[in-house]
C-alpha cells in the first residue's frame, strides 16, 4: 500500500497528537517535531484528522 505523508513543520503544533493514535505506530515525537515511519504507515488518515493545527496531509 501506497501514498503520501507531508507536514507543515511551521504549523506543527508539536502536542503528540497525531503520535498518540496511529494504530500503525508510525510517528515519532522527537526535539525537531513529529518524524514519520514510512515503512510502518498505512496512510489512514487518522493522524490528519486528529491534527489540532491541520498541519498533517496525507494522500492514498
Amino acid at each position: 500500500m501506497g501514498g503520501s505523508w507531508k507536514i507543515d513543520r511551521e504549523r506543527c503544533l508539536r502536542c503528540g497528537a497525531c503520535v498518540s493514535v496511529c494504530p500503525a505506530d508510525a510517528l515519532e515525537l522527537t526535539e525537531q517535531g513529529i518524524f514519520w515511519i514510512k515503512e510502518r504507515c498505512t496512510f489512514c488518515g487518522i493522524c490528519a484528522k486528529m491534527c489540532p493545527a491541520g498541519a498533517i496531509e496525507v494522500k492514498r
